[in-house]
């Protein structure tokens, strides 16, 4: 019986969350029936986090939450990959937003977005109290959490955030983080380019996806404002993936999801090479092979085996089509 790769290359708690590339937020509802559509009709290649946050009115949080609920909980959530952002923890809504999604559609959320965290302590009061409501509502299991690092705070305490066991993703919080230096840093560092060339927005992205990845958590990269301009978000994407080392990034318009998911999925000429090493390495019990064949090959072991798992994964987590023998051998029943 061939070993998966899974058994065969980690060990227990190595390997990150399996989460989609693309996180889409809406918070006004034409816009949130919209997203949960094009999820249902492109598949679980995105994320949709309903924002509680940025969405509701007002003296409207409550109301809004309820919508929240209501959308998470019908047939529109097809695919279990709809989320919810609430409210910062020290705001009044928060207790009343989390208690309303987690008592109409908990076991239907795939996660909690935690805004506007100060720091490991803020994480650990919003967590304690997502989890008495969940013991309160019987749900049976516990609800993953991903965490904005958009404040000083966060940024200072990333690794020890990035380790909490109940997190499983860090998003970069661009235009809150850049606002919080009081003008110090310059409206520009919000652009698709200036984001990359300010040295305290560049210091704060590689300090959470180094954190993350030390911790196998997902690292998930700020959005592009410019929502129209769909070249600069494919090379602000691309550059976040290949130069950052973000597996995820924000969408804010349906017209950047796609964009977003094929830039961060691999080419297929590094499917192909991905799809034959593993198929060799399994054949051959995981031991050492060299590949290709002749002249150029070069010796691969099981380091290297689990970085083309990574982009055979991603592959898969992208849509990308796959060869029959690879489909079958490592995701039709072959992942375990």
């Amino acid at each position: 019986m061939p070993i998966a790769p899974r058994q065969a290359l980690f060990e227990a708690g190595d390997a990150a969350p399996e989460l989609p590339v693309c996180d889409h937020y809406a918070g006004v509802e034409p816009r949130m029936r919209k997203s949960l559509e094009m999820q249902a009709e492109m598949g679980p290649v995105f994320d949709v986090t309903l924002d509680c946050e940025d969405g509701a009115p007002i003296g409207g949080e409550v109301e809004h939450a309820h919508r929240i609920a209501e959308l998470v909980a019908s047939p529109l959530n097809r695919h279990g990959r709809v989320g919810a952002r609430l409210h910062p923890v020290r705001h009044a809504a928060f207790g009343l937003e989390a208690d309303i999604v987690l008592r109409h559609c908990g076991q239907r959320l795939a996660y909690l977005m935690l805004p506007k965290v100060h720091g490991l302590a803020d994480l650990q009061r919003g967590c304690d109290e997502i989890d008495r409501l969940s013991s309160l509502h019987g749900l049976p299991r516990p609800v993953p959490l991903h965490v904005l690092i958009e404040t000083h705070g966060a940024l200072a305490e990333v690794a020890a955030i990035a380790a909490h066991p109940r997190v499983e993703s860090l998003s970069f919080g661009l235009m809150d983080f850049v606002s919080a230096h009081r003008g110090a840093i310059p409206q520009s560092a919000m652009s698709a380019t200036g984001q990359f060339e300010h040295p305290l927005v560049v210091r704060a992205k590689l300090k959470i996806s180094a954190a993350c990845h030390a911790h196998a958590k997902t690292p998930s990269h700020s959005v592009v404002t410019e929502f129209r301009q769909l070249d600069l978000l494919e090379a602000v994407a691309e550059k976040a993936a290949r130069s950052f080392g973000f597996t995820r990034m924000w969408s804010i318009h349906p017209d950047q999801i796609r964009t977003i998911v094929d830039a961060f999925a691999p080419s297929a000429a590094e499917v192909d090479q991905a799809v034959c090493i593993l198929l060799a390495a399994q054949a051959a019990q995981w031991a050492p092979i060299s590949h290709p064949p002749g002249a150029a090959a070069a010796l691969h072991d099981r380091a290297s085996y689990r970085y083309f798992w990574h982009v055979l994964e991603l592959a898969h987590r992208t849509g990308q089509p796959l060869p029959e023998e690879a489909q079958r051998a490592f995701f039709d029943g072959g992942r375990a």
